[in-house]
């Protein structure tokens, strides 16, 4: 078992108080947007060996079967998740992530082609996918997937009543009826292809229209956040595109799972993010950083579905765990429900550990390690079984931790 040190990105959209409120610390004075926990070579957290800090990644590149056990050494290679706190205090880019195959295929051509690692305009900075699960923390609002067509287009024809430029209202109007049209093949493709590469004054027109409904209590949810949407960043296609996603408002333990070709946006909150270890990341709009809207066709998944929401279940113990229908990770979420003493540790080979609040002890056979309020530890194959223990101080907050680790029932299985 190994305490981290962890790399903290300040990213623009970042909150400058939501993570050091989380943590019971200062604020930087900086926007404070993801802490990177895991063996990513991007940003690898750093062990505790010996009281020298090691990189994860070449910690775990030393000795993978006895650090990852060899089932998950010999199907990933690699620590195969990644754990992130994201704060986010304005909206994220639009955005897809590849499946592997074409994580690997990218990959493969922007090195073949000299692009090298940093450059602005790469796509895939990695040859995994990136399956994720975001775990809500605090009320948290995102666009997740394509809403029912109908819905999308009554929300269209709303915004053209709106719009006062003639050919603008048309193009919109256009749109909301293919959608609706059950004899046009690849409605959905073409609807978001037209909305993506639309022209200048067409923009402007949909931001003109979006800004005079903002101010009206009553106008759609979905329409009110395309506006605030469309305020922060102006003849950005990515406003309008957010009316052909599900709105999705996540209360604190709620959760949802965004597998390859889902078009997402993270709006507001706090979570735990987690995903496969990549950061391989293909944008649509509401960024400044590069956007390449033909790779972007080619990875998203143009059909409409419900929330993708993770169902809560229960360990014997009566912890909860949250287990997406991924081969790479699940999250146990450790509170001690009815106030047990201890608890196991869910743990399939390797397991990253972060604590919330409180204070806990991780105890193996041969070893014992304590984390406090925003401390975390890689706990290594070698180590299990693991049991974990609370420290209940006299005013203290109620314990909570997370656990990430493969599935049992998925094990060994890329």
């Amino acid at each position: 078992m190994y305490t981290l040190h962890n790399e903290l990105r300040h990213y623009a959209w970042g909150s400058k108080t939501a993570m050091a409120e989380l943590f019971g610390r200062s604020p930087s004075g900086k926007p404070e947007a993801e802490l990177w926990i895991g063996a990513h070579p991007d940003s690898p957290s750093l062990a505790e060996l010996a009281g020298t800090p090691t990189a994860l990644d070449e910690l775990i590149a030393a000795r993978p079967e006895a650090l990852l056990g060899a089932p998950v050494a010999n199907a990933y290679g690699r620590l195969p998740f990644l754990m992130k706190v994201l704060a986010a205090g304005a909206p994220l880019s639009l955005q897809v992530h590849p499946t592997l195959e074409q994580a690997t295929s990218g990959f493969a051509a922007e090195n073949a082609a000299g692009v090298t690692p940093d450059a602005p305009h790469r796509n895939y900075r990695d040859n995994n996918h990136k399956p994720e699960m975001l775990y809500a923390l605090t009320d948290f609002t995102a666009l997740c997937g394509f809403r029912p067509l109908a819905d999308s287009a009554r929300l269209l024809l709303q915004l053209a009543a709106s719009v006062q430029e003639q050919g603008a209202a048309a193009e919109l109007t256009e749109l909301a009826d293919i959608l609706q049209s059950d004899a046009h093949e690849n409605s959905l493709y073409t609807v978001f292809d037209r909305m993506l590469h639309s022209d200048k004054d067409c923009r402007g027109a949909y931001d003109a229209a979006l800004g005079s409904l903002a101010s009206n209590t009553e106008t759609d949810p979905a329409l009110a956040t395309a506006a605030s949407l469309s305020n922060a960043y102006p003849h950005d296609a990515g406003s309008v595109l957010s009316l052909l996603l599900n709105l999705v408002t996540l209360q604190r333990g709620e959760a949802i799972w965004l597998p390859a070709g889902n078009v997402h946006a993270y709006l507001l909150g706090l979570g735990i993010e987690v995903m496969s270890s990549s950061d391989n990341v293909l944008r649509g709009g509401l960024t400044k950083k590069y956007v390449d809207t033909s790779e972007l066709m080619k990875t998203v998944n143009f059909t409409p579905l419900d929330v993708p929401r993770i169902h809560v279940t229960r360990a014997p113990t009566g912890e909860e765990l949250l287990q997406p229908p991924c081969s790479e990770f699940q999250l146990q979420k450790i509170t001690f429900p009815g106030g047990l003493t201890h608890v196991p540790l869910a743990q399939n080979g390797p397991v990253l550990v972060l604590v919330v609040s409180g204070t806990l002890t991780l105890s193996s056979s041969e070893k014992k390690l304590s984390l406090t309020q925003g401390e975390s530890a890689f706990v290594a194959a070698y180590d299990a079984p693991v049991t974990l223990t609370p420290h209940h101080e006299p005013g203290s907050d109620t314990l909570l931790a997370f656990g990430v680790t493969i599935p049992h029932q998925e094990a060994g299985h890329p």
